[in-house]
């Protein structure tokens, strides 16, 4: 089999599209298809089935795309240890960052990645911990960053810092400023991310802990969005502090410290436990956490 035929397929599989594989891959349509249709010729299967809204994998593609992604792991493996006879880090990274930290991370984390690792290449992609869970698994990210992660004998955990939750209201409201009970968040109107997003299962998981029903206003995922709700008093949010001073205007809203016990989300560096990480992914790690602890303590 030819690896670049490989590689397309895999690309073709994950994306769900001929044709967002083709902008992806920078190769036109008919070639791409044509590679993808020699390679049905070689294994003597057909792999892909077309419909209306892209492909869907035969039984036969679902085998190849799990044993492909293992082939051109090996192969990243294979150039990054030559790559290490001539004493450099190489080969590609793909990390995934949520929203939040997003914005504070990834200027940081690029500019260290391109001092320690030249010769690599780094992708960073954000989303929430969900999407990024789904990515780690199907080999679309080798490494994310999540929120409250449960263990899985299919994800490494290495927890990386706390972060407090904290009760974000308007700027005009009363009380603004003073501790909050968590048995009395359920009091106060929430706007909050739809199931199952990291923070809302966890802030549900410890009100009803402590036999408290929370009262949800409305379901929005996105912190942007979610912030400007509660600018135009539609309700509170439950964010962590870096959410709410890296937003578009900090100064319109006040945060509340919730006490007694107090809310702390946990985030973890994961990587897909079936999947050895290569040297530049484990500098990559060390890399990451370095960040994060030195970024996190200052917000």
């Amino acid at each position: 089999m030819d690896f670049k035929q490989l590689s397309y397929f895999v690309r073709v599989a994950e994306l769900g599209s001929f044709t967002r594989a083709s902008i992806a891959l920078d190769i036109a349509q008919p070639a791409l298809s044509r590679q993808v249709r020699l390679l049905e010729v070689e294994v003597r299967q057909t792999l892909l089935v077309r419909n209306g809204r892209g492909i869907t994998l035969t039984e036969a593609g679902k085998v190849l795309l799990e044993h492909s992604r293992g082939v051109l792991h090996q192969m990243d493996r294979l150039r990054e240890e030559l790559s290490l006879v001539q004493g450099s880090l190489a080969g590609r990274v793909a990390i995934g960052l949520p929203p939040t930290l997003s914005k504070i991370l990834t200027v940081p984390i690029t500019r260290e990645f391109k001092r320690l690792m030249p010769e690599a290449t780094l992708s960073i992609s954000e989303g929430l911990s969900k999407t990024m869970l789904e990515s780690l698994l199907s080999g679309r990210l080798d490494i994310a960053l999540l929120y409250n992660a449960s263990p899985s004998p299919d994800i490494d955990l290495l927890p990386l810092v706390e972060e407090e939750l904290l009760l974000v209201q308007r700027l005009s409201d009363a009380d603004s400023g003073k501790p909050v009970k968590l048995k009395d968040i359920g009091k106060h109107s929430l706007i909050i991310p739809s199931r199952p997003n990291a923070i809302r299962m966890h802030v549900e998981t410890e009100l009803i802990n402590i036999g408290v029903q929370p009262k949800i206003a409305m379901e929005v995922d996105g912190v942007g969005a979610i912030l400007d709700l509660v600018a135009d008093g539609m309700g509170k949010a439950i964010l962590s502090g870096n959410a709410v001073t890296t937003a578009a205007h900090p100064e319109r809203y006040a945060t509340r410290p919730i006490v007694e016990p107090g809310l702390r989300s946990k985030l973890f560096i994961a990587i897909n436990s079936h999947r050895p990480a290569t040297g530049t992914q484990q500098a990559m790690m060390q890399l990451l956490e370095s960040v994060a602890n030195e970024v996190l303590r200052k917000t």
